[in-house]
């Protein structure tokens, strides 16, 4: 196995159209060797998960780690769809954009349909951190970036994050709204990032 380059923000490979993996060259050596080496390398830079695209591979391949004691998952050819118009505001980051979050709000339910490597059907229903990590790495996928979603407000490096807080713009009023939006998602989620001085390098997604 290898860790591999993960593309940055402004390659070519981010923005486009993964192509999806056709069920017989699953088993292939050269569709697993690229799915070791994508375990390989989010292991390695410590991700929620990683996309084949940031690995400049074109293809619709995708690994998370929904930390459900599952160890990490692979979905081929993965499709989300949302459970629930109601959606959740999150810090995200992104292992191609280092070291920059933003808010997103995305749905807090989602069903994911996807192929194993081993060719087995894939079918979750996915809540709270989970959920976001999952539309995170499957935007990947459609070429999609977490800053083309963002609340352009909340944009912000790791370091002004830690120093000054999430919404260092916001009047009172407004932060104590965020606050308790943030405070009505579902049980499942995982709430022990909520705390900025715990939250790891590479953030809660990617």
């Amino acid at each position: 196995m290898s860790i591999l380059r993960v593309a940055l923000m402004g390659h070519p490979v981010l923005r486009m159209v993964a192509v999806p993996v056709p069920d017989g060259l699953i088993a292939s050596e050269a569709v697993q060797r690229l799915i070791d080496d994508m375990l390989e390398t989010v292991d390695a830079c410590d991700g929620a998960g990683l996309a084949a695209p940031q690995v400049h591979q074109a293809v619709r391949i995708v690994v998370v780690n929904l930390d459900d004691g599952q160890g990490v998952h692979v979905w081929i050819n993965p499709q989300v769809q949302a459970l629930t118009e109601d959606v959740r505001v999150r810090l995200e980051g992104c292992l191609s954009l280092p070291r920059i979050r933003g808010a997103v709000a995305r749905p807090v339910a989602v069903r994911v349909l996807a192929t194993d490597r081993d060719g087995q059907p894939v079918d979750l229903e996915l809540h709270g951190f989970a959920a976001t990590v999952a539309q995170h790495e499957c935007d990947h996928l459609d070429g999609v970036l977490f800053v083309d979603r963002v609340d352009p407000r909340t944009l912000t490096f790791l370091d002004e994050l830690r120093r000054y807080g999430a919404w260092p713009w916001m009047d009172d009023d407004e932060e104590d709204e965020e606050d308790e939006e943030n405070e009505e998602d579902d049980e499942d989620s995982l709430d022990e990032y909520d705390d900025l001085d715990e939250w790891p390098t590479n953030e809660e997604v990617d």
